[in-house]
């Protein structure tokens, strides 16, 4: 591969360099474990700024420990819980969220990696009948594994449609802020306004190195989750190295402008690339993430120069994301490696 930037994923950026000092200032002396220190406690704070003072708020490692606590913490056994056929907790968690919550996975076809009521509504069904997995749960992600985008109204639909049959509704957050910079929103705008009972809050993606946070927005949901987070192998005896990283993410608004900055080389990869013959850009470019459908022998040729993903063999679909550190240089090579490719 000739060039070390490519566009498989967000998690193949670096780490930003105030997330990496942040951490050596918390690399001083000794610090209670289990996060019971000063970072932990000044970045929960700043979760309870950002989303109101009864939020409760659990660091974990990853995405998926913080897709299963979530989860687990809102459902039982004997519930289904409702996501697109596309979602990270349907295809790219090994079947964690089943193994972890018992809970039957019920994935919902869409063209667009979002959820809609209708799509939701036949699955509502069998409630108080004890041969029929309880619907528990409807669980969105937010930017979407396709790279769209929920707006407000569209997740309060889905909040209504879950308060109506008493069930949650949680949102996936691993891309939450080029949702954010998406929408003009702040966090809480879209989360616990638009009626998200949990939110998977993710960092990685976007210059963290590592860490993710499970927020509640009802706390009565938290009762339990200290025990499930032990319990998945999820809480972290130094937990100040997680914790800090969110202090500059959240407190300096870094996480606005990395997302601006990856939002941005997306669209201009669109444009770079929208004009040339034989490309078909398949989904709108709301965040960070670019779908397209090239020929299908370009393919490995364009992977040894930039890395990228397919995401559907079948038509040809391959996945570009950007990052908080790709360079308009990047897009243009790139741009111009694919030009040159399609003329042959």
């Amino acid at each position: 591969m000739t060039h070390e930037r490519g566009f498989a994923s967000d998690n193949n950026s670096g780490i930003h360099p105030d997330i990496l000092n942040a951490m050596v200032e918390a690399n001083q002396g000794h610090a209670v474990g289990y996060g019971g220190d000063k970072w932990t406690e000044q970045a929960i704070q700043l979760f309870k700024k950002e989303f109101g003072d009864d939020t409760e708020v659990f660091f974990v490692f990853n995405g998926t420990g913080a897709n299963i606590l979530s989860l687990k913490s809102a459902s039982r056994s004997f519930n289904s819980i409702i996501c697109a056929e596309t979602a990270h907790i349907q295809v790219d968690e090994c079947g964690a969220p089943e193994k972890f919550t018992g809970s039957k996975l019920l994935p919902v076809s869409t063209s667009d990696g979002k959820l809609r009521p209708e799509d939701i509504k036949p699955h509502l069904h069998g409630f108080g009948f004890e041969h029929h997995a309880q619907p528990g749960v409807i669980s969105i992600t937010q930017a979407t594994e396709l790279g769209t985008v929920y707006r407000k109204e569209e997740i309060q639909a889905l909040a209504d449609l879950a308060h109506e049959h008493g069930m949650y509704l949680h949102m996936d957050g691993a891309r939450l802020a080029n949702a954010a910079v998406a929408l003009d929103m702040n966090f809480r705008e879209f989360t616990r306004d638009a009626g998200v009972d949990i939110l998977s809050f993710g960092g990685t993606k976007n210059g963290m190195m590592m860490g993710e946070a499970v927020v509640f927005f009802k706390p009565e949901l938290a009762t339990f989750t200290k025990y499930f987070r032990k319990q998945a192998a999820q809480l972290s005896s130094k937990m100040r190295f997680i914790s800090a990283q969110f202090i500059p993410y959240l407190g300096n608004g870094l996480w606005k402008k990395n997302a601006t900055h990856a939002n941005r080389m997306a669209r201009l990869l669109e444009e770079e690339i929208k004009s040339i013959e034989g490309v078909e850009i398949t989904q709108p470019v709301d965040a960070n993430g670019v779908f397209a459908i090239i020929p299908g022998e370009l393919i490995p040729e364009l992977q040894k120069e930039f890395f990228f993903y397919t995401w559907d063999e079948q038509r040809n679909e391959v996945r570009w994301m950007t990052s908080f550190d790709t360079t308009e240089n990047d897009i243009h090579t790139f741009g111009n490696l694919l030009r040159q490719k399609m003329k042959k």
